[in-house]
């Protein structure tokens, strides 16, 4: 990332499996477009929008229009055609009226996949410089909004511990022996808390 409109400025953000194919579709589709190459000094996606003749050296500078097709853009039930929203399939051999078919993806912004991303890397309890590296955030007032995701993983971690897989010892070759059974201490345990559940206050806290 050349460019930021955050502090973190300039960094670098790996593709995943997902991404570099992506990439790589779109670089064998510009061999489609073009006829030949690519060529190392190409760009993927190249620039095209709005010039009738495309040029690959130049780079693509936004994807709104790319952006609105690809998330308004409807299959017909009839034939299975992607197309436009449309009040007939343009399908000549179909024609099937698709005046209440919707695409289920209309009005997805792209930022809602920045909002996704950020939170399954919380769900997946990364830390907190890993999320600042790749989002660009750099303060902590931002991550505070997926505080409570965190906290969710945190909490189902924990209670896979208290699951349990036996009352054995750790599953080892040298187990240590098991723990005599505690001894119960009623009285302290009155003291300790009070009629109404809670804890006394520490006599540092009474003065």
């Amino acid at each position: 990332m050349r460019r930021s409109k955050t502090e973190a400025g300039r960094r670098v953000i790996p593709l995943n499996k997902d991404a570099w194919a992506a990439v790589s579709e779109m670089r064998e589709r510009s061999k489609l477009l073009f006829n030949c190459g690519p060529e190392p000094d190409w760009y993927v996606p190249p620039h095209t929008e709005g010039l009738h003749n495309p040029d690959p050296t130049v780079p693509m500078s936004g994807w709104r229009t790319a952006w609105r097709n690809l998330t308004r853009a409807i299959s017909c039930p009839a034939c299975g055609k992607l197309q436009k929203p449309v009040t007939i399939c343009v399908n000549k051999t179909c024609k099937a009226d698709l005046r209440e078919v919707t695409s289920p993806t209309a009005g997805l912004r792209f930022h809602a996949l920045r909002h996704r991303a950020i939170t399954e890397l919380a769900e997946g309890q990364a830390s907190e410089q890993t999320i600042r590296s790749i989002a660009g955030h750099v303060s902590t007032k931002m991550l505070e909004q997926y505080s409570h995701i965190r906290l969710d993983a945190k909490r189902t971690a924990l209670d896979a511990l208290s699951q349990g897989k036996g009352t054995g010892g750790y599953g080892t070759n040298n187990d240590t022996n098991e723990l005599p059974t505690p001894i119960a201490y009623p009285q302290v345990i009155e003291r300790m808390v009070d009629e109404r559940g809670f804890e006394p206050p520490a006599s540092s806290l009474r003065k």
